[in-house]
């Protein structure tokens, strides 16, 4: 035992008024007990107990004593008393909704990898493109290109993405490779229907705007679908940079068109403005940051 284990025994011992009372409380026998008060004795040199078969008093050196070992006591259970609340705090459930593309992406092997680090916080994830309240419909996280200057929310960035066009090998080997924006009027173009202007692509160079008018074989309002299409060789898409980074290190997609820019699009996690996340919440959110981080910078080293 421990020095500060002998204080806080001794501490208890007084506490308790009997040798008998003090062992029980603490789980040991009266001979270890006493045991470890003759320890604390010869450890400062000193007599700290008169015994009789009566009752126990203090000497001069065991009234000095007592105050430090009580604090010491209140200490080891306000830490006890600390640590069940961070355990408390960290179990539990997390509720969380993100864009469908984005959760399908990685969200499932992120989450994985959180869970092995914090098994006790459960994860429930929505994937869904439509506007939620957080506060209403009890969400704690949420990620969001829009922010829209929500007083109830806290936003943190996560990484501005963009979109790419991109396209696989074995379709710019049949069909050839777009050098300019107005080359893709002749290409079959993949188009996003969850816009309203999805036949007409726009590109900026040198403070220049270019619409260029496209078409294709094949649409949807589903990110996911549009990349296994290009993957399988059906045309040219235009994909958020989020969804590439695998496809295009291993050289399944090619980048098209890298000296004009398009679109860039932040990304924020956010969550319902008050005083203090639940640490299980607070560990997702740090967790997320720093995972993004790291994406992002993945992303500009492809770029580059």
């Amino acid at each position: 035992m421990s020095e500060m284990d002998d204080l806080a025994a001794f501490a208890v011992l007084i506490e308790a008024g009997s040798f008998t009372l003090a062992a029980q409380q603490l789980g040991c026998s009266k001979g270890q007990l006493s045991k470890r008060i003759s320890q604390l004795e010869a450890q400062f040199s000193v007599v700290l107990l008169q015994r009789t078969t009566r009752r126990l008093s203090l000497t001069a050196a065991g009234a000095a004593l007592l105050p430090q070992a009580q604090a010491l006591v209140v200490q080891v259970e306000r830490a006890r008393q600390a640590l069940a609340r961070l355990k408390d705090d960290m179990a539990g459930p997390v509720r969380m909704t993100v864009p469908v593309s984005l959760g399908e992406t990685f969200f499932d092997g992120l989450l994985l990898e959180f869970s092995h680090k914090y098994p006790e916080v459960q994860i429930e994830l929505e994937l869904n493109n439509n506007y939620r309240d957080l506060s209403r419909d009890g969400f704690d996280l949420a990620i969001r290109s829009d922010v829209a200057n929500d007083e109830r929310l806290v936003a943190k960035p996560l990484l501005a993405w963009q979109e790419m066009t991109c396209a696989s090998p074995a379709y710019l080997e049949q069909f050839g490779e777009p050098r300019t924006p107005q080359d893709l009027v002749e290409h079959r173009c993949l188009l996003n229907s969850h816009y309203s202007g999805r036949e007409e692509w726009l590109y900026h160079q040198q403070h220049e705007l270019l619409r260029v008018p496209v078409s294709g074989p094949f649409a949807s309002n589903h990110y996911n679908l549009l990349k296994k299409a290009a993957l399988a060789g059906a045309g040219i898409a235009r994909l958020p940079s989020y969804l590439l980074q695998t496809e295009l290190a291993d050289g399944r997609l090619r980048w098209l068109l890298r000296d004009f820019q398009t679109r860039r699009m932040p990304m924020y996690l956010v969550h319902p403005y008050q005083g203090g996340l639940p640490k299980r919440t607070q560990v997702l959110a740090d967790y997320l940051i720093g995972w993004f981080k790291r994406s992002g910078e993945a992303l500009d080293r492809l770029a580059h």
